[in-house]
């Protein structure tokens, strides 16, 4: 019988330090609870130290999740491990991930430390660590430049002093397969204690080889992968999830490990929904989870396809959750379908208030739209801001004149902080417009670097969702909108990313 492949999901933390990718707490435990339902065996929930805000989001995921370990990200200090030990004691089942930089650069000119100065900081971190659970990580940063020798004796030593799980980060996506593939190798065969852990991976996509990397460290004796929904992460991105684990499971006669724990029909719900939280969309492209992952438009592919499957097709694309658009909802569907509806898609509510203002964006949506799909409900509780509290600025009221040979104006009422602000301004286009009206009230001094709009579904009554994204002082944030008229839903969008604007803490975050 093959080995377990441990699939480590890092979406809620790495994942989360793309620009502009930050998650509400709500929101963060959504996407735990999709990935529970996918089976998904180590859920990072977060960098408790990073922020009160990030410390509350790890607890909510570590007392709600059940079924998947729950980690948090912790540098190998002392207040670092106690705040990751704070937010997980109430977990199932808990991990803490510790780190420290071992390759000569990072020690020398980021942590300006000595090697066996760091040697003796992992193994004080993990020992700290194993207080609040047996369950310990250990990641020495920048493996893939470190020293072979060096790197040998720190993982024997925190082996030693308790870790069950060592993970080797290429942190800046530097190695190439077969490199990263022998370091792998010759740890597992050098270090004394090896059989004491499991070797971890984590892989960035700097050069477009985190896959490759990952892979050819499990074929090379790794059993933890760690990777993201879509890939998503700081700067190119990780490893991407759902190829890690349709590689692993298509190519059952090169690995000798599985991941048939996984339900893999979860994939393309869960990307599409992280997709819809962050505002990333999923290139067309995209393996596994792009829509046109699995379209032939070749007549001799289609020919091949119709005859036999195989031809063309190395997976089915049911078995990743392509499905057609299913209409579950419409104008008259009572209050109780809608909400066992949502339920069903991993959409729950914390109190009646919300499932009420979730319903009447329901119904607002359905007298506008005649056929509701799931990706709508998707769309609509993930902009539907059910956390009124943080909701600085307020849409009103939204009017624009678009003519042949005119200037576009838009006029445009906002609710800022409870006082009502009416403004007009011009544009080159009616969203031109609106986001120049808007701006001229909130008078924000933000830049916007992104405005993207996709098509919910199909139909010129589809859904169009917005993405905006704003800068400002270094911070950078996601707005996201969703209405079947596109100018409103690129208002909602600006004004969303206003909201997180002015709320938002800049948070400092460690590169694994």
């Amino acid at each position: 019988m093959s080995d377990k492949l441990i699939i480590f999901d890092t979406t809620l933390r790495d994942g989360e330090q793309s620009p502009g990718a930050s998650m509400t707490r709500d929101e963060k435990l959504r996407i735990a609870k999709a990935l529970e339902k996918m089976r998904v065996d180590v859920i990072e929930a977060g960098f408790p130290i990073a922020s009160p805000g990030d410390f509350e989001a790890v607890k909510a995921v570590a007392e709600t999740i059940k079924d998947s370990t729950v980690c948090g990200l912790a540098r190998a200090l002392d207040k670092d491990i106690d705040r990751a030990g704070e937010a997980l004691k109430n977990a199932n089942s808990a991990r803490i991930h510790t780190f420290i930089a071992t390759s000569p650069i990072h020690m020398k000119m980021k942590l300006r430390m000595e090697p066996e100065q760091v040697l003796e900081q992992a193994v004080h971190a993990v020992k700290r660590a194993r207080q609040f659970t047996d369950n310990v990580e250990f990641s020495p940063e920048d493996a893939g430049r470190s020293e072979l020798d060096f790197l040998c004796r720190v993982l024997e030593a925190v082996i030693d002093a308790g870790a069950r799980t060592v993970n080797i980060p290429d942190t800046v996506g530097y190695n190439l397969p077969h490199q990263f593939g022998n370091l792998i190798a010759q740890l597992i065969e050098r270090v004394p204690n090896a059989d004491k852990a499991v070797f971890s991976v984590h892989c960035h996509n700097d050069l477009g080889l985190a896959v490759s990397n990952s892979l050819s460290a499990v074929i090379n004796g790794a059993r933890q992968v760690e990777c993201t929904i879509n890939g998503l992460g700081e700067r190119a991105g990780n490893a991407a999830l759902e190829e890690i684990v349709m590689a692993v499971s298509t190519r059952k006669d090169v690995f000798t490990c599985n991941v048939d724990h996984i339900d893999r029909t979860q994939i393309v719900p869960t990307s599409r929904l992280v997709s819809g939280i962050t505002g990333f969309a999923v290139q067309p492209n995209k393996a596994i989870v792009g829509v046109n992952a699995f379209a032939h438009e070749s007549g001799i592919h289609q020919d091949g396809v119709l005859k036999s499957r195989e031809t063309y097709e190395i997976m089915r694309a049911e078995d990743v959750g392509w499905t057609t658009n299913r209409m579950v909802l419409g104008k008259h569907s009572g209050r109780n379908a809608f909400k066992t509806r949502l339920q069903e898609l991993g959409i729950t509510f914390e109190s009646e208030e919300d499932v009420n203002t979730a319903f009447a964006r329901f119904k607002e949506l359905a007298d506008k739209k005649h056929e509701i799909y799931d990706d709508d409900l998707q769309a609509l509780a993930t902009t539907a801001d059910l956390d009124k509290e943080n909701e600085y600025v307020k849409l009103v009221s939204l009017k624009v004149c678009s003519e042949t040979g005119e200037t576009p104006v838009a006029a445009v009422t906002l609710n800022v902080n409870g006082e009502e602000k009416p403004v007009e301004a011009s544009g080159g286009g009616p969203v031109d417009a609106s986001f120049q009206a808007i701006e001229k009230a909130i008078n924000s001094g933000s830049h916007l670097l992104l405005y993207s709009v996709n098509n919910i579904t199909s139909g010129t009554d589809a859904q169009g969702e917005v993405t905006v994204r704003l800068e400002k002082d270094g911070l950078i944030v996601n707005g996201q909108g969703a209405d079947t008229d596109i100018v409103i839903a690129s208002a909602m969008a600006y004004i969303n990313a206003l909201n997180k604007l002015m709320t938002s803490m800049e948070r400092q975050h460690p590169q694994v």
